[in-house]
């Protein structure tokens, strides 16, 4: 039973921005993302407040957003990180599982990672995962840096866009067409 206390709302600030992010691309019908809401049992209540002091989490989540774009099943994480380097253990086995098991469906998975000492969100493909993923399992490092990442996936804000994160989602889709080809 994991416990849910203050910590349940780190990446609030990034999760609201990709939440109007995906409401304006639903607005402009180019895709329909949900938030998937981590379920929780609370075990205390401020009612006065009417705030959860106190839950557990009722079952193992997935990823934090699934939909569908243009016809492409997509689901993706949020993540922050507030320095240089990214530790793997804040993202789960069976997260990592999930995805897989949504690629091999031919869905998208990938994870948007705002770096808060850059101010930079990042896109970073399932396959870029995957290789950090395994270099941990086989005995490397459990995190990876940020000189490490191509920064060409950086996610810009464009056209009212708080996280416009479909052109980076664009790009891998061609990158994954040239590698098929």
């Amino acid at each position: 039973m994991a416990l849910w206390k203050s910590r349940g709302l780190r990446g609030s600030m990034l999760e609201e921005m990709i939440n109007i992010t995906n409401s304006k691309y639903r607005e402009k019908k180019l895709a329909l993302i949900q938030k998937i809401p981590t379920p929780i049992t609370p075990i205390s209540i401020d009612k006065e407040n009417k705030q959860i002091n106190l839950a557990y989490f009722d079952k193992k989540s997935t990823v934090d957003y699934i939909g569908v774009v243009q016809g492409i099943p997509i689901c993706f994480d949020a993540k922050e990180c507030a320095e240089d380097t990214f530790s793997l253990n804040n993202i789960h086995e069976h997260q990592i599982e999930f995805m897989k098991e949504f690629e091999k469906q031919e869905g998208i998975a990938f994870l948007i990672i705002y770096f808060k000492k850059h101010n930079l969100f990042y896109y970073m493909t399932y396959k870029a995962l995957e290789v950090f993923w395994k270099r941990a399992l086989d005995g490397g490092r459990k995190s990876f840096r940020f000189d490490e990442l191509d920064l060409s996936y950086e996610v810009h804000i464009e056209n009212g866009v708080c996280v416009h994160y479909l052109e980076q989602l664009n790009r891998d889709l061609v990158e994954r067409e040239k590698c098929d080809n």
